[in-house]
């Protein structure tokens, strides 16, 4: 996973600066680092497998005070398709189908034996 780690460190001038780089470039995973921040005091590194607290620890040890700012990840954001809504035709009703009889109300009372 590609992370963006933001460290600050407080450097005394353009040699602690491009120090600090160096060590930065060196760990293994490492795919970009630069300076940032308002007066250059952040290292910006993005890399994929960097560990955030060991380059931290690195920058104390070798340049001095360092300060772990962010740590964010950063990637290519994937669109999620929009879910379709499903449309189900609509079936008019049909005509009932209805039988045709002969209703006979009355029998013939004329004869009863038959």
């Amino acid at each position: 996973m590609k992370q963006k780690i933001v460290i600050k460190v407080t450097g005394n001038g353009q040699k602690s600066r491009s120090k600090a780089l160096q060590i930065a470039v060196g760990l293994s995973g490492v795919e970009s680092a630069g300076l940032g921040g308002e007066d250059k005091s952040q290292v910006e590194v993005v890399g994929d497998g960097v560990d955030a607290v060991q380059l931290t620890n690195l920058l104390r040890k070798k340049v001095g005070y360092a300060e772990l700012a962010s740590v964010e990840a950063v990637g290519e954001k994937k669109e999620e398709p929009a879910v379709q809504p499903v449309v189900w035709p609509v079936y008019g009703g049909g005509m009932p189908q209805t039988y045709v009889y002969p209703i006979h109300p009355h029998q013939d009372p004329s004869c009863s034996i038959m």
